[in-house]
């Protein structure tokens, strides 16, 4: 059985459960996605699938490429990753992933790259308190110190202004509320890394992960 898949973060709406309560949902496009490679532990060292999500133009993809897809007897794709698996015997090239996949009440954990905020200072990158807003203050919102006192120079983890967002980020525990199957559409409860449009990977958590 595959333990992932790809998709596309679409946007959030909300939904109402069978008590009338209002349950907020991330929508993602998830697949069809197609097994481009199966990775074996006699010839890899280790168990895997590659898998490809996204529909390209052929001119758009290198010879290469068009030669990995075309073992598979699949079309190229734009994007490919790697999934864990937990038995390879079960698979073959050119399988399609489908969002039924995952049943709901299974728990994921989907990764993305989170919005990007640009340059940013202490207060609002790190949530720093800030000094003073009364007249006579010169600090407010400044970083005062970074924490050298002989090196002269500043060391690395110190919490500076710099960029903020723009980074590989899982967030784990959450639940799939629905699955549409005919459209590959999956309803996860909450929210997910990454802007509307964003690629995301959906993996099943298992226990410790």
């Amino acid at each position: 059985m595959i333990n992932g898949i790809i998709g596309k973060k679409l946007g959030m709406t909300q939904v109402f459960d069978e008590s009338g309560m209002l349950v907020p949902v991330t929508v993602i496009e998830a697949g069809p996605c197609v097994v481009t490679q199966i990775k074996t532990l006699e010839k890899d060292g280790y168990e895997g699938v590659q898998i490809a999500f996204g529909d390209v133009k052929e001119n758009k993809v290198t010879k290469p490429v068009k030669g990995q897809f075309a073992k598979s007897e699949s079309t190229p794709k734009r994007y490919i990753r790697e999934v864990p698996v937990d038995d390879v015997a079960e698979l073959k090239l050119g399988q399609e992933i489908r969002a039924d996949l995952f049943e709901p009440g299974e728990h994921v954990k989907v990764t993305g790259t989170s919005k990007g905020k640009g340059f940013a200072g202490t207060v609002k990158r790190y949530h720093f308190h800030g000094a003073d807003m009364t007249h006579g203050s010169m600090i407010h919102r400044k970083p005062q110190s970074g924490g050298a006192t002989d090196a002269a120079r500043t060391f690395k983890g110190v919490k500076r202004p710099g960029r903020m967002g723009n980074e590989r980020v899982t967030q784990r525990g959450l639940i799939v509320y629905r699955v549409d199957a005919f459209r590959n559409l999956l309803l996860i409860k909450g929210s997910v890394p990454g802007a509307n449009g964003g690629l995301l990977l959906i993996a099943r958590q298992m226990v410790g992960g």
